[in-house]
């Protein structure tokens, strides 16, 4: 870390905008409210990584200029499967796993956040997202790969327990911080087909699948991983190195 960052780490925790989802019945505890929501996993993890989260609630595409500029970092989560239409594909998927609003909004939060050049840190379904925004494709659904040979969705076994390997590219960020090999947990059903020229794999599964990608464009600061950090930042050390990373170097 340079100086110059010591010092304003010094002096200013960092605002880590979180997107956020909504659900549409939180259930009798709730009074079946409506309500938006980030996983807690991502909130505390930035929390004890020294930034400051802010969650941005789904809303217009006209917000997305205003939220970018109160913060300094995006963090992009987890969620509903990326809707095929946005890369010219019929819906081979359940729809009702889409959430074409939280597609909009997140797609305009990526774009500003790209022009005003903050950085990018995307989970899961936001590393999806963030490719096909840059003009890239997704697999629908992974399990009718004919090669694939490892659960990428682990449900039953417990979120925080990692159940694969990835091989992590030399020279890069994930490189860093997960060595040249690492395991991690699992939990989609879609995966990145043609990577957007933008991006460059830096890690992959045993069975070809894309884990990690970063930026290769100067003027794009980005991070994705497929797996979830934010379901064992308090169980692994390489999870929340993850967070740390992001919250101060980033």
């Amino acid at each position: 870390m340079s100086e110059s960052k010591k010092e304003w780490w010094r002096l200013k925790r960092p605002i880590i905008g979180i997107a956020a989802n909504e659900i549409e019945d939180a259930g009798a505890k709730l009074y079946h409210l409506p309500i938006s929501y980030t996983p807690c996993g991502y909130v505390k993890a930035v929390q004890s990584a020294g930034g400051l989260p802010l969650v941005l609630p789904v809303g217009s595409p006209e917000l997305a200029k205003a939220y970018i500029t109160q913060i300094d970092k995006l963090i992009l989560a987890g969620g509903q499967n990326v809707s095929p239409t946005l890369y010219g594909e019929t819906i081979q998927v359940e729809e009702a796993e889409l959430s074409n609003e939280r597609d909009q909004f997140e797609l305009t939060l990526i774009e500003e956040a790209i022009a005003q050049g903050k950085p990018i840190f995307a989970v899961c379904r936001g590393l999806q997202l963030v490719n096909v925004a840059l003009g890239g494709s997704l697999y629908q659904d992974i399990s009718c790969l004919n090669q694939q040979k490892i659960a990428h969705m682990q449900v039953p076994v417990s979120r925080e327990i990692p159940t694969h390997q990835i091989q992590t590219e030399a020279d890069s960020i994930l490189r860093d911080i997960y060595g040249e090999a690492t395991t991690v947990n699992s939990f989609h059903f879609q995966a990145v087909k043609k990577l957007a020229k933008e991006l460059r794999v830096t890690a992959l599964s045993e069975d070809g699948i894309i884990e990690g990608v970063e930026s290769n464009d100067p003027s794009l600061v980005f991070l994705g991983v497929q797996w979830h950090p934010d379901f064992a930042y308090e169980y692994l050390e390489q999870e929340m190195a993850v967070f740390h990373y992001v919250v101060k170097e980033l």
